[in-house]
Order: structure tokens, then C-alpha cells, then sequence
């Protein structure tokens, strides 16, 4: 087995376009270098030219890394320096496959081949691949999953929750010269997005502050037509179960507008290892949706700070690191096993 050259294959990687939707030839050269490398390889179908990746070897995976292929728009192609490689997936997720591979094959040369590799599409938008990845039969053997995103190599104890949802408010179209035939939908709405931004979010000991962010808004047809109709779509960084904040959410709207729940999951308590650095993320992962797949832990190379920003990068010593982070991960986990 020989080493894999993770700085030439992270660029490799990033300089394949895959935002979210066209995974196809990024999920084609992945599962082509792994048969290469002795793995045995299954595409998961998503939705036509959609595929998970999942490679194991001749022994069942008891310890599985994981993370996603998709990417934020737009493509960025790769490029590097002394200290970094920069591009659209440099450490959302593309370093971070590359340094699993390369940790895997680590693994491998050492005599340990209870491990496996789950690289899923769609993690960016709505974790679809997740979800039909969680009904896989390999799940079953799965102990331990190690989910890759960028958490500056530090283990994380634990990750927010998150809820999605839209907001509509309804009026009467009318003339903007007659503003008493009509009912503005917009006004209707910036009233409740006020109520909404005065809202106290509850707190929590570990996972700190619910947060709320109104991210999208539109409504009306145009400048001299009384709007009908106009919505928001809001993202709250759970801290507590989404029991309580769709009850601020409602007490706030007050009957004025509908709410849909466009996606919700509660905060989530990872396992944590001794002698590894640790932090808390506030973002939200595929591993909601891989309950199936053992004990989860998540970390990997770079700073979410920079995901999806145009000077997304990862540093080379970061993914290096992360190599030796993932092995060492997977020993642990194994040498905590025997010792039971």
C-alpha cells in the first residue's frame, strides 16, 4: 500500500466541480481510486447520477469515516502556497476526505482493517444522502462513526441543533395610490420578524445560546402594487430541544402568519476521547441522520470560519495533522474496546 499524497489529492479533489446536485464525478473518481487501492466499493443510489460511497475492506467496519462530496456554490478552483491550499471544498469537505483516505490506508498498513469510508452527497442542503445511507446494511457493524468537518483537528463534545422554517403572511393586492383597498403582506410580516428579533432564546450550559437568523425574505410583485403575499425563512441555532423555540416562535407570531417547519433536529451530545483537544460546534453535520452508525464523534482539518467563504482554504500542516489525528482516533477507539 502505498502513501497517499493528500496536498495532490485534495486539489485533485476540489478541482472537480461539486456543488450540491452534481456529485457525479467526484463520487466516479473517488470510487475508482479506492478499487484501485484494494477497497471494495458500493454506490449508493441518491436520485439519478447521485450517489453515496461506500468502501469497506474484506473485514466488516467497525469503525467508519465519514464525511460529505457536495459543496456551496460557486466552483473555486484550487490553488496553493507555502502554508495553504485554497479552493471551494479545501476544508469543506475535500481536504478532509483526502486525509481520511490517507488515514485509512495508514490503518490498513498496520494490520487494522476493521474500517470503512462513507462519503455522502447533499450534506450541504437537506443531509438526503444521510438519510438513505443511515438504512445501509454495513450500519450494522458500525461501532464507532467519525464524522470530518472543520473543527481546527479539535473533537468536538457536542453540536447545536437547528431549525428551518418559513413564514407567510397574506394581505390584498390593491394600488399603492389607494392604500386603504388593500392589506400589505410585507408590513404584516416585518411586524412579526420585529416580535420575532425582540424574542429572548433560551440558553443552555453546554451548548450556550439559541440563536436566530432571518435569512431570506420576499414578498410583493412590485413597487405599485399593495403586496398579497411575502414570506421569510429563518435558521435557529438550537441550544435546547426545538420543543421550546417553536413555542417562542409561535407565542411571537401570535396567529398573524402560518409557519412551516422546513427541517428541525435537537442538539446532540457527541462521545468524547481523552487526549484529544475539544470545542463545542455550532454548526449542524450529516450525523443527525446517521443514528444507525454507532457512537458518533466529529472532527477534522480547518476552520469553519472559512467554509464557504471565497478564500476558503486548509492548511497543509493541518492536513497532515489530521492523518495522524484520524489513525490515532481509530487506535483509541479500538484499544478502549479491548480493554472492556
Amino acid at each position: 500500500m502505498s502513501p497517499i499524497d493528500v496536498f495532490r489529492l485534495t486539489r485533485e479533489l476540489i478541482d472537480i466541480p461539486s456543488v450540491t446536485g452534481e456529485e457525479f464525478q467526484i463520487g466516479t473518481l473517488l470510487g475508482e481510486l479506492l478499487i484501485r487501492l484494494g477497497y471494495h466499493v458500493e454506490l449508493q443510489d441518491i436520485a439519478p447520477e447521485r450517489s453515496n460511497l461506500i468502501a469497506t475492506t474484506q473485514a466488516k467496519p467497525r469503525i467508519v469515516f465519514s464525511t460529505h462530496m457536495d459543496t456551496v456554490p460557486p466552483f473555486i478552483a484550487s490553488s496553493e502556497d507555502d502554508e495553504c491550499i485554497h479552493g471551494r471544498g479545501a476544508c469543506d469537505a475535500k481536504g478532509i476526505i483526502a486525509a481520511q483516505i490517507a488515514a485509512a490506508e495508514k490503518l490498513r498498513a498496520d494490520g487494522i482493517y476493521e474500517i470503512g469510508l462513507l462519503f455522502t452527497v447533499d450534506e450541504e442542503v437537506t443531509s438526503a444522502g444521510a438519510k438513505i445511507a443511515n438504512e445501509h446494511p454495513a450500519a450494522a457493524s458500525c461501532e464507532y462513526l467519525i464524522n470530518g468537518e472543520p473543527t481546527d483537528n479539535r473533537l468536538a463534545i457536542g453540536t447545536k441543533g437547528s431549525l428551518q422554517a418559513t413564514i407567510r403572511t397574506e394581505g390584498r393586492a390593491a394600488h399603492s395610490a389607494y392604500p386603504e383597498e388593500g392589506e400589505s403582506a410585507i408590513e404584516k410580516l416585518l411586524d412579526v420578524l420585529a416580535e420575532i428579533r425582540k424574542t429572548d432564546w433560551p440558553h443552555d450550559e453546554l451548548f450556550g445560546d439559541t440563536t436566530c437568523n432571518i435569512g431570506l425574505v420576499s414578498g410583493g410583485v412590485r413597487a405599485n402594487v399593495i403586496p398579497s403575499e411575502a414570506q421569510a425563512i429563518l435558521q435557529v441555532r438550537l441550544a435546547v430541544e426545538s420543543s421550546s423555540v417553536k413555542e417562542s416562535l409561535e407565542r411571537a407570531i401570535a396567529g398573524r402568519a402560518s409557519i412551516h417547519y422546513k427541517s428541525v433536529h435537537d442538539p446532540i451530545r457527541l462521545l468524547s476521547i481523552d487526549g484529544f483537544e475539544q470545542m463545542l460546534a455550532r454548526f449542524t453535520t450529516d450525523i443527525p441522520y446517521l443514528s444507525n452508525w454507532g457512537q458518533k464523534l466529529l472532527i477534522g482539518p480547518g476552520s469553519i470560519r472559512l467554509a464557504h467563504t471565497e478564500d476558503e482554504r486548509v492548511t497543509k500542516r493541518e492536513l497532515l495533522d489530521a492523518v495522524d489525528i484520524y489513525a490515532d482516533l481509530a487506535r483509541t477507539l479500538i484499544s478502549q474496546d479491548m480493554k472492556r
